[in-house]
């Protein structure tokens, strides 16, 4: 990809979270973030931080976990980190304990965790991944929402599931993805209703394409497959949107953010589509 496509409006470089003054949108609170991943998890945890919030790191894979962290406390952020299955119970459990063992309170629960589609027509897509993927991303983010639901109404606090564009097209091959994100977003609005008697909001953020590093590795491959390049690859792609680009990943990050401050109070049971204008709802 050329240097251009990380690039704001104006040729400028993006502000990493360290560049920046803190927008104190989290002072004080303590967030926890399931599904940290070298892409948008990370990006959501430095945003946090960087939003002042102490934040609780949680995926399966220990490693992963302790590099976030490593470039939160290199900001002067506060970190915990719990490797988690969130389709244990067991884990989960130990989750919601060592958060509050260490901080004493929840503010804000980012339901991050996903499991990679298919890519495949339903007429070839095997059962067994179309249950995987609602164990993880319907009911293991349903078992995170209800372990916190006590802590997060001691702080009138936030639940924020990251879900899709998938919801807004029936491309061919997304079907089993579809499936899994479609019931998310009706468990996240039920739970909207259920949890806003004890002053928990639930909200949804809808990711376009992301401008992560694997999406650059994929737009390589097609480019590869078609012979062209990946900046042909990208601008093809852009096009389809309003504003000629992709999110980057720290912009999903920000509403991802945003909602789960107190800046969104008032907003529950609503999703919000970050896809630079590629689709209308």
């Amino acid at each position: 990809m050329s240097e251009d496509n990380s690039r704001n409006s104006q040729g400028q470089a993006p502000e990493t979270p360290d560049q920046r003054l803190r927008t104190a949108l989290l002072a004080d609170k303590v967030v926890v973030v399931s599904g940290v991943g070298p892409g948008l998890g990370r990006s959501v945890c430095l945003e946090a931080a960087a939003a002042g919030a102490k934040v609780v790191l949680a995926a399966r894979t220990e490693s992963r976990l302790k590099e976030v962290a490593a470039e939160i406390e290199a900001m002067g952020g506060t970190t915990l980190c719990v490797p988690t299955d969130i389709t244990d119970d067991a884990a989960v459990r130990n989750l919601v304990e060592r958060t509050l063992a260490e901080f004493g309170r929840v503010d804000a629960l980012i339901n991050n965790a996903f499991a990679v589609p298919s890519m495949k027509p339903f007429a070839r897509t095997d059962f067994k991944q179309i249950t995987d993927s609602l164990e993880l991303t319907v009911l293991g983010n349903l078992r995170m929402t209800q372990a916190f639901t006590d802590a997060l109404a001691e702080t009138k606090g936030a639940v924020v599931m990251v879900n899709s564009a998938v919801l807004r097209h029936s491309e061919p091959r997304y079907g089993s993805y579809k499936v899994a994100k479609s019931a998310l977003l009706a468990m996240s609005q039920t739970l909207a209703t259920e949890l806003g008697e004890k002053g928990i909001r639930v909200n949804t953020v809808a990711p376009g394409y992301i401008h992560t590093d694997q999406l650059k590795w994929y737009f390589g491959e097609v480019a590869k497959k078609y012979g062209i390049t990946a900046e042909q690859v990208y601008q093809t792609t852009a096009a389809k949107s309003d504003l000629k680009r992709l999110p980057e990943p720290d912009e999903i990050a920000n509403s991802v953010i945003f909602l789960a401050s107190p800046w969104a109070n008032a907003i529950t049971g609503q999703t919000l589509d970050v896809n630079c204008g590629e689709y209308h709802v």
